[in-house]
């Protein structure tokens, strides 16, 4: 008998030489939704509720980035913000796509302010969802986060930090997730890219002032009111830097916006592409 393949493998392209594992689904105006960075993460683990929705009115793509999920980890890779950007953007050329729109949770909130600061005409609209990509002072969660070793222990302890609803932290989840982070390979290029001290981390995924003030794009930035992994502070002041943006905030949410608030996250995010479908 054959195995069944895991969810989380989608289908398989070369994005700037590197073998990149992406989902594909739906049809209409393409957007890109970007993972965060959490232990044994993949783009079906953290877009898993929201893609389906999505997809009925467009078509969405959501790739591993590099050092996560089944994307190749080649024995040399560097991970840094020039190399996610390159991976990106060779993504969207593989695919032929002219623009896309770009969603991008925490990590991915922060590559997608430096793609589009860096490739301006390939975005047609941002959304941000409890993003890094601003300075802020390192959070005792997020430094949590970032040095996880595998054990199922240290994987509930991260999980918590996460979710504002600890009824979503099961054993069960946290079992799967550990294990998920224990897959060979996944440990040592997730301990590769953020080694302590960590606080110089938050300031290479950060975008300057300047160049966030520039952003022309219409942008949705989203956070949970309760986060304790990225600042309520880092909307906000996204907020005041992005020219055309709107910033919402979910009460009794902690950073999985799109997993705590699944299907209202989904509603706004489709209504905010919509209205760019319209005007196009």
């Amino acid at each position: 008998m054959s195995t069944p393949q895991s969810p989380e493998i989608g289908k398989s392209i070369l994005a700037a030489g590197l073998r990149t594992n992406y989902h594909d689904v739906g049809q209409g105006f393409p957007v890109l939704m970007i993972h965060g960075s959490g232990p044994g993460v993949s783009a079906y683990a953290n877009w898993r509720l929201v893609m389906p929705e999505l997809a009925k009115q467009r078509r969405v793509i959501a790739p591993d980035m590099a050092g996560f999920g089944f994307t190749d980890r080649p024995a040399d890779a560097i991970y840094n913000m020039d190399n996610w950007v390159t991976q990106a953007i060779g993504l969207i050329d593989a695919l032929d796509l002219a623009q896309v729109d770009l969603v991008g949770n925490s990590f991915g909130g922060a590559l997608s302010l430096a793609l589009a600061i860096r490739h301006p005409k390939r975005v047609r609209r941002l959304v941000l969802m409890g993003a890094a990509g601003v300075k802020f002072e390192l959070t005792p969660a997020l430094d949590a986060v970032w040095g996880y070793t595998p054990s199922f222990e240290n994987m509930r302890k991260v999980m918590d930090w996460f979710a504002y609803d600890r009824n979503l932290v099961s054993d069960e989840l946290a079992q799967l997730r550990y294990e998920a982070s224990n897959r060979p390979g996944f440990q040592e290029s997730y301990a590769a890219m953020f080694p302590a001290p960590r606080q110089r981390w938050v300031e290479a995924l950060a975008s300057s002032d300047e160049d966030i003030r520039k952003l022309p794009h219409e942008t949705l930035i989203i956070h949970g009111r309760e986060d304790q992994v990225l600042p309520l502070s880092n909307s906000i002041q996204l907020s005041q830097l992005i020219l055309r943006s709107q910033l919402h905030v979910y009460g009794r949410c902690g950073h999985w916006t799109q997993i705590e608030h699944a299907r209202r996250f989904a509603q706004l995010v489709g209504n905010f592409l919509t209205e760019a479908d319209a005007a196009s």
